[in-house]
């Protein structure tokens, strides 16, 4: 058989037996994520699904993960979960509101988290996300989703708040996108905020790097941003390289009230100053919340590095 024909299609490279330049590997990954993007949304495996949240747990106990309010979520229904995106690669912030999310809600239905599109065109990879209910970040996935009567879990500030610089760390940055408000209109789906702490001090962020992605050609591949940060074990390394060994930092996160949008319906989907409202009240209400949990916790990296090294924690 073709060394080629055994990998999946968008990655089909016949380049005799050389390595790709960055541009042949930019434009293969770009295939298969075409492809990928073209694949069955609903591959959600509930038994895969509670053997890696029991790993989630485990994992959070490294930063003392703590999720406050999970009482406020509705018992049942879709609901659209909207959060703050911190953490880089380590990304404590996620697996700690699954965690809670099921162990409140069951396994039946998914929390489906919209992911980053290029991550479904990585073998192997793609089939870990896609049976723990993850799909492609798009308003129809999104709609298709709540219409199934599972929840979705969203980070309207995408990889811009992720790789935000560690000066900033204390900033709800959801990037003027309203997409998801537009979602919530249309679907009648309740929106309740969730507001983490702490996981932007696990790794640290020096830069964005808008240029350096741009620069790479890496646009074409929707990666907007290309961040320099600090992380162990490496040092100063390029955001695609994981940090080995996160910092552990203390990882709060608030879930808060469902907001009440009772009063708007479909067609104040298709008004921007419906619209531009909705969206300073998400964004205040995160931020305010930010910032109480920021005085309760000024130094998140040095109260869990306390408790660990005089064994408190």
């Amino acid at each position: 058989m073709d060394a080629n024909e055994s990998n999946p299609s968008g990655w089909r490279m016949r380049l005799s037996g050389q390595l790709p330049s960055l541009s042949q590997f930019i434009e293969a990954w770009g295939v298969a994520m075409k492809d990928a993007l073209e694949e069955d949304i609903f591959q959600y495996d509930p038994e895969f699904t509670e053997r890696v949240v029991n790993l989630m747990e485990v994992y959070g106990r490294y930063f003392d993960s703590e999720v406050r309010g999970i009482d406020r979520l509705p018992e049942s229904g879709p609901v659209l979960v909207v959060g703050n995106h911190s953490g880089l690669n380590s990304e404590p912030d996620t697996p700690a509101v699954m965690a809670a999310w099921y162990r409140r809600r069951g396994f039946e239905k998914p929390l489906t988290v919209l992911s980053f599109d290029p991550i479904f065109a990585i073998p192997k990879a793609k089939d870990f996300f896609r049976r723990l209910g993850q799909v492609p970040a798009s308003t129809e996935n999104a709609e298709a989703v709540l219409a199934s009567g599972a929840s979705v879990l969203v980070y309207p500030g995408g990889g811009y708040e992720i790789a935000r610089p560690w000066t900033e760390r204390n900033k709800v940055c959801l990037s003027g996108r309203k997409g998801f408000i537009k979602l919530a209109l249309r679907t009648g789906a309740p929106v309740v905020p969730v507001v983490g702490h702490g996981g932007h001090s696990t790794s640290i962020v020096l830069t964005r790097g808008e240029g350096i992605a741009k620069a790479l050609g890496l646009n074409k591949l929707r990666f907007d941003v290309m961040p320099v940060a600090f992380a162990l074990p490496w040092g100063v390394v390029l955001g695609p390289i994981p940090a080995l060994l996160p910092l552990p930092a203390k990882v709060t996160v608030q879930v808060c009230e469902p907001l009440d949008w009772s009063h708007l319906g479909p067609e104040d989907a298709e008004k921007p100053d419906v619209l531009d409202q909705c969206y300073r009240e998400v964004e205040t209400v995160m931020q305010q919340t930010l910032n109480a949990l920021v005085e309760e916790n000024p130094f998140p990296l040095a109260r869990r590095m306390w408790k660990l090294l005089t064994k408190r924690g």
